[in-house]
């Protein structure tokens, strides 16, 4: 059985998951907690300490770089799912990259500001000691005062996607393709807290978050 270490609210681990519960894989999520990472640090022989990695048997998987995409295409070729077509190869490069940095940039920062509600208080001391030695004091603190800004910033940034969703159902034509989960799971980051929702002024991109939340291979 594949397993997938993760901490529930990473928009980098939400992808993956969605990816197995697309083909309705066999699978056992083990949390990680954010600011704890010896675990992993272990199974990848100290070769990586984020997250997410997969145990599938003696396969262990993680990402070599920031643009790798190891373990999604990893469970592409296992489940034969086509997401990652050659003929979409340049283009899904370009778009993964917007995706994990312009829009996970908006993202995370959103969701962090509520980081005493998603986590368990026992975490809370080292989850903002993680977060300041990364980014700086008070930095969440300051995310918290300019939420609104950057509410504006990720709405300005899905636009993209608003306009190429009036064409078609996913991202790159009527079928699901990697960068489609990849987006998925960046806004359920997003969503996490209970405290967003999709921005109204995007009505075919709040349809196809929906549709990405139900659909199923076909088997």
């Amino acid at each position: 059985m594949i397993e997938l270490f993760q901490f529930p609210w990473s928009p980098f681990c939400l992808p993956q998951r969605r990816i197995l519960e697309f083909y309705g894989a066999r699978f056992k999520i083990i949390n990680v907690p954010p600011q704890e990472r010896s675990l992993v640090w272990k199974l990848t022989k100290q070769r990586y300490y984020g997250v997410p990695i997969i145990r599938d048997g003696k396969n262990i998987l993680f990402e070599t770089g920031d643009d790798s995409q190891v373990i999604a295409k990893y469970l592409d070729l296992k489940l034969k799912l086509d997401l990652f077509p050659a003929g979409l190869e340049g283009v899904q490069s370009i778009l993964w990259r917007y995706i994990e940095n312009e829009v996970e940039g908006a993202t995370f920062r959103l969701n962090d500001i509520y980081y005493q509600e998603i986590s368990p208080a026992a975490d809370h001391l080292q989850y903002l000691r993680f977060k300041e030695r990364k980014f700086g004091r008070g930095c969440i603190d300051q995310w918290r005062a300019q939420k609104n800004d950057w509410l504006k910033k990720l709405a300005a940034g899905l636009v993209p996607f608003e306009q190429m969703l009036a064409h078609s159902k996913f991202l790159l034509g009527e079928r699901p393709r990697f960068v489609d989960f990849d987006l998925f799971g960046m806004l359920e980051n997003f969503l996490f807290s209970g405290h967003y929702q999709l921005p109204k002024s995007q009505p075919n991109l709040r349809e196809w978050h929906r549709r990405m939340k139900m659909i199923r291979v076909a088997r």
